[in-house]
């Protein structure tokens, strides 16, 4: 490894959060200042609300029961409009 490129690491790094949390981490900073932590947070307090703007969940479960519902056909069905026959192998069909 070379020498004299990596940063300085803090082991008793402080992190100061706007809701009045401090904590100390290992990090290449000293002193660290966010907005938001894990005593904060809604997803970790338990206080996540989540939001259904227009009707997205219902809209949602609309489509994939309608998707469910429809029946899926192969390209080559698209096209000709005739459904493949698989016959065994060595045999041929005729068209007559």
């Amino acid at each position: 490894m070379q020498k004299k490129i990596h940063p300085k690491y803090y082991p008793d790094a402080k992190v100061h959060c706007a809701c009045g949390a401090a904590f100390e981490v290992g990090s290449t900073q000293e002193h660290i200042e966010t907005e938001i932590c894990f005593q904060c947070h809604p997803f970790y307090t338990g206080k996540e609300k989540i939001i259904d703007t227009a009707g997205r969940i219902e809209k949602f479960k609309a489509r994939k029961e309608k998707a469910a519902a429809s029946v899926v056909r192969k390209k080559s069905e698209k096209k000709s409009g005739k459904k493949k026959i698989n016959l065994p192998y060595g045999l041929k069909h005729n068209n007559c």
